[in-house]
């Protein structure tokens, strides 16, 4: 039987690189753009295209917040043919997107309708 994994205890000290890079995720996430980018991708993969009508921004605007996104391994690129689409790889980040986002929304609790809307 394995053993039981240990909550930790929120008077543990934690790392200043760890606080930092918390803190930068969530400097990433303040951008409405990226944080609805990840929430798209959260169910599925997309290319810039229906991301862009999806956030009502432009491509080219688009883009620019996936190449951030990119550059802190929250997405990757995958090409399908000539199409080229987006993956969210960080499920941490991931989870931390939807229990902010149900917190700040309560009728997203338990339900993907609005995502898919």
């Amino acid at each position: 039987m394995p053993a039981p994994t240990a909550t930790p205890d929120p008077v543990d000290p934690v790392s200043p690189r760890v606080l930092q890079d918390t803190a930068s995720l969530f400097g990433l996430l303040s951008a409405t753009v990226r944080l609805h980018i990840l929430w798209l991708l959260d169910s599925g993969e997309q290319d810039v295209g229906t991301l862009a009508d999806k956030t009502g921004q432009s491509v080219a605007t688009v883009s620019h917040h996936l190449g951030k996104l990119k550059l802190a391994g929250l997405v990757r690129a995958q090409r399908h043919g000539k199409r080229q689409v987006y993956v969210a790889t960080d499920d941490n980040a991931l989870a931390v997107i939807r229990v902010a986002l149900s917190a700040a929304q309560p009728t997203l609790r338990g339900s993907d309708t609005a995502r898919h809307a």
